[in-house]
């Protein structure tokens, strides 16, 4: 039978959605259904949640950056397909493009609208009224209030939600254990987390007390399917970067790379693995930042990626690309001595905010073409010397500064492909 699915959506960020969505997908887990998370938008941390609370794998699903077809393909199986919004169900980027009311429209799902109640009563029922009537083909089918205060604060949610024919599905209170902790590109990872079961366990317990999971489960609805698409040729071999400094990986650009017959090898420079012998070496995002003393002083990691810039195509992405360079500088202002491929100098210690999504186009053998991706790093560049890799325009289609380095068979840049063209 073919996926059925519902969408978690907020009215806007900070209403709770992540610890709904974990709690929803560990309770309906641990009632033996089949039910997997998903993620709008471009998110390397909470799909490794999802993962965590019912024991299957999570996708991302971008409506800017993925096309219709590849959106449904990757949708495509069985059970019950829980998606996590992102910012508020109408919020994208220009124009609104790729809101998680995208999602809705183009996978044919119902929103479940997940209100932040700490600091209303009356006024609930127009917001919601509001979501509801908004878009004619976004078809809100029912509410789950969060952080609310009491009892007696409930009830008046209740009543003034009441004339408008949605199902209330349930109402969580307030509970600080509910919160998980954060940094500066997001929730602290899933993987960092020593009691993260007991946590996922407790957002159950609190669920499935809280709301009506029976009549959740039944307000979903067929997910729209579409085949796969073809892959795109791709080289034999790829070693892949894994570990806690280096963990921003899409899973359907691994999937897409196993389809075409690729083997793919990780390793962990972390641990001070060397670089398996490859085709075309992958260095993702992540946290260098944190782990910049341990992985300036991997000797083997750091010789062996020299070592493979005559025979082998070396990417780095974000955090992968900063470690390409000559140093990075942590939040306390030390310099840490990186691979020195690149001519790229970054730094902590001065942080801005850079942030969107990228259309980019390189003429670099092994990506040539055009691609759809993301920036969000808050890393300051103090030097960049070299090729720039990239032409990129913004969301909007405004041109930006070139993109990234290139130094023959090494290119690196700090935006995140999600997409190629």
């Amino acid at each position: 039978m073919s996926a059925r699915g519902l969408i978690l959506a907020a009215p806007t960020s900070g209403s709770g959605k992540t610890t709904v969505t974990l709690g929803l997908l560990r309770a309906l887990s641990r009632q033996g259904a089949h039910v997997r998370g998903a993620k709008s938008g471009p998110d390397y941390i909470d799909p490794r949640f999802h993962e965590a609370a019912c024991g299957q794998p999570s996708l991302n699903l971008d409506a800017w950056a993925m096309g219709k077809q590849r959106i449904r393909a990757l949708a495509a199986g069985h059970g019950l397909l829980l998606i996590e919004g992102a910012m508020g169900l109408f919020d994208g980027a220009a124009d609104g493009d790729g809101a998680t009311a995208d999602l809705a429209r183009i996978l044919g799902l119902p929103v479940i609208l997940v209100v932040n109640a700490a600091q209303m009563s009356h006024s609930v029922a127009a917001l919601v009224r509001g979501f509801a009537t908004h878009d004619p083909e976004v078809r809100v089918a029912g509410v789950i209030l969060n952080r609310v205060g009491s009892a007696r604060h409930e009830a008046m949610l209740r009543r003034a939600l009441g004339p408008l024919g949605l199902p209330v599905l349930g109402a969580l209170h307030r509970d600080a254990s509910l919160s998980l902790p954060d940094r500066h590109l997001g929730l602290v990872q899933a993987g960092e987390h020593p009691d993260l079961g007991r946590f996922l366990d407790h957002a159950a317990d609190r669920v499935a007390e809280a709301i009506d999971l029976d009549t959740l489960t039944q307000l979903a609805r067929p997910v729209a399917q579409a085949a796969a698409r073809a892959p795109h040729p791709a080289p034999a071999r790829i070693a892949v970067a894994h570990d806690a400094a280096f963990s921003f990986i899409y899973p359907h650009q691994i999937a897409d790379w196993q389809r075409a017959g690729v083997e793919v090898v990780t390793f962990s420079p972390l641990a001070n693995d060397p670089v398996p012998e490859a085709d075309f070496i992958y260095l993702p995002g992540g946290y260098p930042e944190l782990h910049a003393g341990p992985l300036a002083r991997a000797d083997r990691f750091m010789g062996s990626l020299r070592d493979a810039v005559g025979t082998t195509d070396i990417y780095g992405e974000c955090g992968g690309y900063m470690v390409l360079g000559e140093a990075i500088v942590d939040a306390e202002g030390t310099a840490h001595r990186m691979a020195g491929l690149l001519g790229l100098a970054t730094s902590f210690a001065a942080r801005r905010l850079h942030l969107g999504y990228r259309r980019l186009v390189t003429d670099w053998a092994p990506l040539a073409g055009g691609h759809a991706g993301h920036e969000f790093h808050y890393a300051t560049t103090l030097a960049a010397q070299g090729t720039p890799l990239f032409t990129a325009t913004d969301a909007n289609g405004r041109e930006l500064s070139p993109m990234g380095l290139t130094e023959g068979r090494v290119a690196g840049s700090f935006a995140h492909i999600i997409e190629r063209a």
